[in-house]
C-alpha cells in the first residue's frame, strides 16, 4: 500500500506524462535541480522519486511529444 507521499509522486508523474509527454523526465529533472539550488532537499527527494517513477513507466517512454 502506498503512503501519501508515494501516492502524490505517482499522481504528479502521471500528470507530467499527460502534460509533457516524452519531455516529462526533463521537466522533473529541472524541478529537482531548482530544489537543490534552493537547498530544499525534501522537495528534491520528491522530484527524484518522480523521476524514478517516470523511468519505470512505459507510458513515459512511449509518449510522443505534444510540441
Amino acid at each position: 500500500m502506498f503512503d501519501e507521499n508515494e501516492r502524490l509522486a505517482n499522481q504528479e508523474a502521471h500528470w507530467l506524462i499527460d502534460e509533457f509527454g516524452a519531455e516529462a523526465p526533463l521537466y522533473a529533472a529541472m524541478r529537482a535541480e531548482k530544489a537543490i539550488e534552493q537547498k530544499d532537499f525534501a522537495r528534491c527527494a520528491r522530484w527524484k522519486r518522480i523521476l524514478e517513477i517516470l523511468d519505470e513507466s512505459p507510458a513515459a517512454k512511449s509518449a510522443g511529444s505534444k510540441y
